[in-house]
């Protein structure tokens, strides 16, 4: 770090100056040994800086979280300390922000601070529930089967996310094109065509006469369209940032026809994986409950299980508050009971979270089935309206004007 200093030299000047050092002690130390009594020492902290921006540009992949896990579940399990152990993960990372985090995490450690709460530092690559589960695994002293845990937990929501990015992909991709080619089409084809007819002055056939008027609304009222949609979708994402807009917007979430079950099947899966995680690991029902509460971004979710928390603290157990939220599905609902009875929840929410898992993939597989040969026929109609009005007109103009 840097810091700005102004001291007095020994001959009672006072001097200023910028001197690099790990911390401000150490920084105090080199001014006292160069002779200087220090009158002043701040950090030096730059409005703008690379290291700021790669910080909040780059991303952290799961994938780097997972294998971090496991290799220091590793060297730790072989009898390597916490610190040599993070200083040689360290070396091995390529990630610029995942490294600048691991440093941090060092230096906190060497510091005396537990490596839970040198984790939970860092927010946008441990999240609470994997310090809590490191903080678990230090007071056990299964430090090494719990961070294999987190990586194996971290890994199967990593895998559900990618199956449904990766199934949406192509349609996306396809609704793009065909709003470019529609857009082309609308912009530069079709203006080209319409001064041509209106050289010749002829009556043209109905379909041509209705795209001509689309396109001409389009040129004049297009930009304000254009303007409107956006203002739309702007003051939209601004309502969804407020309490109320998000709550109702997750709300919207799980509720859609066809989406809002597959949306609400991965956010289950999500919470009975959390839940199993935890409650394997020894937290206690009420704190896994709260953790399983920041887990979810999805507010209509967060407020059942709030809920449900709430009926559990007060004595009525867990399946029971789930029973009356039509939220939780009847076979998370019957599993937890059963888990509850015979004290085997964390294997009962496990399994009940792949079946979620294999049913929303199942979902979502089907719908991109039907939205890929959907958008295709949409783009073949359009394209194929367009290219019949203007074949029609061409015959129309051949017949009255007698080529």
């Amino acid at each position: 770090m840097d810091y700005h200093y102004v001291a007095c030299s020994e001959d009672n000047r006072i001097v200023k100056g910028k001197l690099s050092a790990p911390d401000e002690e150490a920084a105090a130390d080199m001014l006292t040994y160069s002779g200087y009594r220090v009158l002043s020492l701040k950090e030096t902290i730059p409005f703008f800086t690379g290291e700021k921006l790669t910080a909040r540009f780059s991303t952290i992949n799961p994938t780097e979280i997972i294998m971090f896990s496991r290799q220091l579940a590793l060297l730790l399990e072989s009898g390597t300390d916490a610190i040599t152990s993070l200083e040689l993960l360290q070396t091995q990372v390529t990630n610029r922000a995942f490294k600048k985090i691991i440093a941090d995490v060092i230096s906190d450690v060497r510091g005396g601070s537990p490596l839970s709460q040198a984790l939970s530092k860092h927010p946008r690559a441990f999240s609470t529930v994997y310090h809590r589960l490191v903080s678990v695994g230090e007071r056990t002293g299964n430090l090494e089967v719990v961070l294999r845990r987190a990586a194996d937990y971290i890994e199967r929501i990593s895998t559900t996310q990618k199956s449904v990015k990766s199934a949406l992909l192509y349609p996306i991709i396809l609704c793009i094109v065909a709003i470019i080619v529609i857009a082309i089409l609308v912009t530069f084809v079709l203006p080209a065509f319409a001064g041509l007819y209106a050289s010749f002055g002829v009556q043209l056939p109905t379909t041509t006469r209705v795209l001509l008027a689309i396109t001409d609304w389009l040129q004049h009222y297009g930009l304000w369209l254009l303007l409107g949609i956006v203002a739309a979708v702007v003051a939209g994402f601004a309502y969804t940032k407020t309490p109320a807009g998000r709550y109702q917007w997750s709300k919207l979430a799980l509720s859609l026809p066809r989406i809002g079950h597959i949306n609400l099947l991965n956010e289950l899966s999500r919470c009975c994986r959390s839940i199993a995680l935890l409650y394997g690991s020894g937290l206690p029902l009420p704190e896994i409950m709260t953790l399983a509460i920041q887990g979810t971004n999805n507010r209509a979710m967060a407020k059942a299980l709030t809920e449900v928390q709430q009926s559990m603290i007060a004595g009525a157990g867990l399946s029971g508050p789930m029973a009356k939220n039509k939220l939780f599905l009847p076979l998370m609902v019957q599993m937890t009971a059963v888990g509850e009875e015979t004290g085997n929840l964390d294997n009962t929410l496990t399994t009940v979270a792949e079946s979620y898992e294999a049913i929303a993939d199942d979902k979502t597989k089907a719908i991109v089935a039907l939205i890929t040969p959907a958008m295709t026929i949409f783009i073949g109609l359009v394209v194929g309206f367009i290219a019949a009005s203007l074949l029609a007109a061409m015959y129309s103009i051949y017949g009255q004007v007698g080529f």
